[in-house]
């Protein structure tokens, strides 16, 4: 009787080996992969989303796009460009005929704002509001207007002009208009030496400061004057079109640049 009881006990030794052998192999799969996990997920990131039939993994980017920090950068205006867009029309100044005589002091009885003086000045000096305009009226029908901003305005008070006039009794006609001159101004932002300037360009110049504070420049092409300021102001005058007077700075810049003051 006592074999069999040692073989039942070398038995349940042998199963509780066996399990505990299992056990520990099962333990330690379960640390690795409890160890490994992390580290697989910490190589990977992404968006996961998830769809009522599947998984879907999205992986991300790593690398950002270069150009996306990147800032343009416009290129700064030339010199000549500053100045030509620093001009300002400040007038325009027309003529028309209204192609009949006209009787002056009549013609100022019976307007406002006119005035006629003339023994000073042998023509009548009308004004308008709006374009605030002002117009002289000879006795041979003709009519300058002068203080418009541009070639419209001046048109539009012409016109006005020759329309009160029709309104007082005189057969009037609205003939040969035309603009005849254009006076703006510019910047240069940079200070001149006037005197030099005069004794290099004697033949277009003529600089009296006793006299006047600025330098007459006669241009010839285009045909315009311009009056030149110690600190970089123009005054143009002359222009038969606006064209001309960008013109004019356009050709007057390069030569006035190398007469800067240091």
């Amino acid at each position: 009787m006592s074999l069999p009881v040692e073989n039942n006990e070398q038995n349940e030794n042998l199963t509780n080996n066996h399990n505990n052998v299992v056990s520990t192999a099962h333990q330690q799969v379960n640390s690795e992969c409890m160890i490994s996990t992390p580290q697989a997920m910490s190589h990977v990131s992404g968006e996961v989303m998830l769809t009522p039939t599947h998984r879907t993994f999205t992986p991300q980017a790593h690398s950002a796009n270069p150009h996306s920090s990147m800032t343009a950068i416009t290129p700064m205006a030339s010199a000549v460009s500053q100045a030509k867009s620093s001009i300002k029309l400040q007038n325009c100044i027309s003529t028309v005929s209204l192609g009949c005589e006209l009787k002056l002091l009549d013609i100022y009885c019976r307007t406002r704002y006119s005035e006629y003086t003339p023994s000073r000045f042998n023509g009548v000096v009308m004004k308008i509001l709006e374009p605030r305009t002002t117009a002289l009226v000879f006795r041979s029908g003709k009519i300058v207007c002068t203080g418009a901003k541009n070639e419209h305005d001046a048109y539009v008070a012409a016109r006005k002009f020759a329309r009160i006039i029709q309104k007082l009794g005189y057969p009037v006609k609205f003939l040969n208009f035309k603009v005849q001159n254009f006076i703006g101004t510019a910047d240069l932002r940079f200070p001149l030496r006037l005197e030099a300037l005069q004794q290099a360009h004697g033949q277009f110049t003529s600089y009296e400061p006793e006299l006047f504070a600025g330098l007459v420049y006669r241009m010839i092409r285009p045909r315009v004057v311009l009056l030149i300021f110690v600190n970089g102001k123009l005054v143009i005058t002359g222009g038969k079109t606006r064209n001309e007077i960008y013109e004019a700075v356009d050709i007057i810049h390069p030569i006035l640049r190398s007469f800067k003051k240091n």
